[in-house]
């Protein structure tokens, strides 16, 4: 894959992906490993399981989601990836990946040679440090909404899901109350653990109350506190699991 030199220190997403605290000639080392491919396709796969675990890649803009496929033959979605977040931990302990990462948009990441940061790491003090924390921040958000919607229903899961959307996308810089939903509502349903038409129902029934307005997948969200009202989020929740990790 043809690449092109990133200049880590003039993205717009710097804040989110690269470790806090360096000073201008650490960030340069970074820039000299980090490698941003052609954009990718819709559809288009990243790695599938099995692949050698060579790279993490950083979402640059656009979206990916990650699946593993059951003998069935059926996806199983694991997670949505949106821009300034971590994709491929699933391959550093084993070597290998153990799911499938495909983009859902035309979408670009920044590759980043995980033996490549691993010797940077050990030449900059602290650097481990800063990014093992970043490292499970990406965990966390992950994990997060899957540990939440252990007891909902339906309703609560699809509001937990907008608040999930919501928060990562204010995180990033952007409304938290109008966006784009780059994913499809069977995936969505997928990943909740819905069937499609119970996720299109909750979409017309929050939209029928006035919470949310939805033109296909531009959601704008006019009221945020009833949907953490019926979820029992207060919107604390993120924030403290963040500010623990620092």
């Amino acid at each position: 894959m043809e690449t092109v030199k990133v200049q880590c220190s003039d993205c717009r997403l710097r804040k989110l992906c690269l470790p806090q605290g360096l000073v201008a000639d650490e960030i340069k080392m970074l820039e000299e490993i980090v490698k941003q491919p052609r954009p990718m396709q819709r559809a288009q796969r990243l790695y599938l399981p099995g692949d050698t675990f060579h790279y993490l890649f950083i979402v640059l803009s656009g979206s990916l989601k990650t699946y593993t496929t059951m003998s069935s033959g059926q996806q199983q979605i694991i997670g949505f990836h949106l821009p300034g977040e971590l994709v491929g931990l699933d391959g550093v302990s084993d070597g290998s990946y153990c799911c499938s990462a495909e983009s859902m948009e035309m979408t670009s990441v920044c590759e980043l040679p995980f033996t490549k940061l691993e010797n940077i790491m050990s030449k900059i003090g602290g650097l481990q440090h800063q990014v093992h924390k970043l490292m499970s921040k990406e965990l966390l958000t992950d994990q997060q909404l899957l540990l939440q919607m252990g007891k909902m229903n339906a309703e609560q899961r699809v509001a937990a899901f907008l608040l999930n959307i919501s928060n990562r996308f204010q995180k990033r810089g952007f409304s938290a109350t109008e966006f784009h939903l780059p994913m499809t509502r069977s995936d969505i349903g997928n990943y909740l653990g819905l069937a499609v038409e119970t996720v299109s129902r909750q979409f017309s029934h929050f939209q029928e109350l006035g919470t949310i307005k939805v033109s296909r997948k531009h959601v704008i969200i006019n009221n945020p506190q009833f949907l953490k009202s019926i979820t029992n989020i207060e919107g604390k929740y993120e924030e403290e699991k963040e500010a623990s990790l620092y």
